[in-house]
């Protein structure tokens, strides 16, 4: 079994179960630009993408009006939606235990930085990153593998031999292996086992518990 040193996680859908804000969020910016609220099915497709990408593809909206629906968006998000957010149930514990396996961890989300560490410092998880790495809010860094670039220059990360990404969207997968990185799917995130298989994950965890034995023991 391959041996990890360091351990790159996603946000959204990995280690937090943050839909409801994420979708009430969309939905107050389609109310501010006089749009009809989308299904759920296509509200759900904006759990992981970059946001103004998601509002490019799902909504088809022109330039101009992604600019509003992001400014929308983030009128709700960060007062409200950023709290309506659950850590999903051993979380804590696997970070616990990677950190005191001697693990370097880092976050690298495609949400902007400044949100994710307020979501970290919130759960009282800020302390198990050695580096917590996004999105910056002006959209010059929004790909994933512009994400997982910056954030392994940022923690000093040189050996991608020992290194992995964990995720829970193609996005993770594709963005980790423009890195020269594997990656571990999220099954029990907001991706399915045929999205994440087909993008090339090296291995799925259905649940946080499975992640255990694919990150500590090896």
């Amino acid at each position: 079994m391959q041996h990890y040193q360091t351990i790159l996680f996603d946000l959204d859908g990995t280690l937090t179960d943050s839909a409801p804000g994420i979708l009430n969020s969309v939905r107050h910016a389609c109310d501010k630009l006089q749009l009809e609220i989308p299904p759920e099915a296509t509200l759900r497709r904006f759990l992981g993408p970059p946001l103004p990408a998601s509002f490019r593809d799902y909504l088809h909206l022109n330039e101009a009006d992604v600019a509003r629906a992001v400014e929308g968006f983030r009128e709700y998000y960060p007062e409200k939606g950023i709290f309506e957010n659950e850590v999903y149930p051993g979380i804590p514990e696997l970070l616990r235990d990677l950190k005191a396996a001697g693990k370097t961890v880092v976050m690298a989300t495609s949400k902007p930085e400044v949100f994710a560490r307020r979501i970290m410092e919130h759960f009282s998880l800020d302390g198990y990153f050695d580096a917590i790495c996004g999105a910056s809010l002006d959209e010059s860094r929004s790909d994933k593998g512009e994400v997982i670039a910056y954030a392994l220059q940022t923690a000093g990360i040189t050996d991608r031999q020992q290194t992995v990404m964990v995720g829970d969207r193609e996005h993770d997968v594709k963005g980790a292996a423009r890195n020269g990185l594997p990656c571990i799917g999220a099954v029990y995130g907001y991706g399915s086992a045929e999205e994440l298989t087909g993008a090339g994950a090296v291995a799925l965890a259905d649940s946080v518990q499975e992640l255990h034995p694919l990150l500590l023991e090896n």
